[in-house]
């Protein structure tokens, strides 16, 4: 999602071209690629000029919502959520560390919530910057 929101408005991108760039396998990426098409996030181009683009704009794509898509909720332990298959745990009503991993889930929530991949994109052209002004002969 990085890369696509960094090539936003542009030419569609190529997953190899996306896999190296991250440095990630082209199989994983491909899976991954196919999770957002399916959600609608991201759109297949056919053909030599083809590849994958965003569906919508870098600002409106949180962090949070990717990674729910692809990973599921942000629960840190398995007890926290009540939708999940296995039985509720038996010390859940007791539990002295359940306020701790509520507390915990928010604050995660809270900050891939709130960044969107444009942020991303921004963060990583200011850095590029400050590398590029540090830079003597």
């Amino acid at each position: 999602m990085l890369e696509l929101s960094k090539y936003h408005g542009s030419v569609p991108l190529k997953s190899g071209d996306i896999a190296a760039r991250q440095s990630i396998p082209v199989r994983f990426l491909e899976v991954i690629l196919n999770e957002l098409k399916a959600s609608g996030l991201v759109q297949a181009k056919r053909g030599v000029q083809g590849g994958f683009l965003l569906t919508c704009r870098p600002d409106e794509i949180t962090v949070g919502r990717v990674i729910r898509l692809v990973d599921g909720p942000f629960d840190p332990v398995r007890c926290m959520n009540d939708s999940s298959k296995s039985p509720t745990c038996p010390l859940r009503e007791n539990c002295s560390l359940i306020e701790l991993w509520a507390q915990a889930k928010a604050a995660v929530e809270a900050v891939y919530d709130g960044t969107t991949f444009k942020d991303l994109v921004d963060r990583e052209q200011a850095l590029h910057r400050s590398l590029a002004s540090n830079y003597c002969i």
